[in-house]
């Protein structure tokens, strides 16, 4: 009884909630897309002709996103999941936190990333600590990726939960970078813990 009704709050959150209906006009594939097009509004990341990851990238809202803004780029977006195909993306199906899969990734790099972008977060287990923890991990597992296939200007954008990792994950960053925000778009939920690391320019 008890999913069921959490099932169903969900469905009339959904059918409440702006951006989902949004996405649909716009043709992205989830409401995630606004949450980077306002980072990028914010923080001017995205131009033509970039090379962008990005990790995490089903069901690929920020991937389509990152097609129309990059123009002639290349765009190489990771997930565990199988995705519908994006035009002109190289996807790979995989476990990023796997080395096979990360020396897959390199193999498709001729040159440095100018961007490496990450929405991974672990299934939710409700225990809002442990959710922190587990993707906190997959954040510093990128960042850490990020370091080692970036340009020196490269630009590392996460999410990451407040909880109990957090100021080990920014105290990381700026060991590794000259410039750490954290931002909350407006299009993460209120009730949301989420929040997104933005690392420029190597040190």
């Amino acid at each position: 009884m008890k999913k069921n009704k959490i099932s169903k709050n969900w469905i009339n959150k959904q059918k409440r909630d702006t951006y989902v209906r949004q996405s649909k006009v716009d043709g992205y594939r989830a409401r995630s897309a606004y949450k980077l097009i306002e980072i990028n509004e914010k923080f001017k990341i995205f131009n033509g002709g970039m090379n962008v990851i990005d990790i995490g990238a089903a069901p690929g809202s920020w991937s389509q996103y990152v097609c129309k803004v990059i123009k002639n780029g290349k765009l190489i977006s990771v997930d565990l999941k199988e995705m519908q195909e994006i035009e002109n993306t190289i996807q790979i199906k995989g476990d990023f936190t796997d080395e096979s899969i990360q020396n897959k990734i390199k193999g498709y790099l001729n040159k440095k990333l100018d961007v490496v972008i990450s929405d991974m977060a672990v299934n939710t287990t409700g225990i809002k600590n442990l959710d922190a923890i587990q993707t906190g991990e997959l954040c510093k597992e990128a960042m850490i990726f990020s370091i080692s296939v970036l340009s020196e200007k490269g630009i590392f954008i996460s999410k990451i939960f407040m909880g109990s990792t957090f100021n080990e994950i920014v105290a990381l960053g700026k060991k590794k970078f000259k410039e750490v925000k954290v931002f909350k778009p407006k299009s993460s939920r209120k009730d949301s813990k989420e929040s997104f690391i933005i690392c420029k320019t190597l040190r």
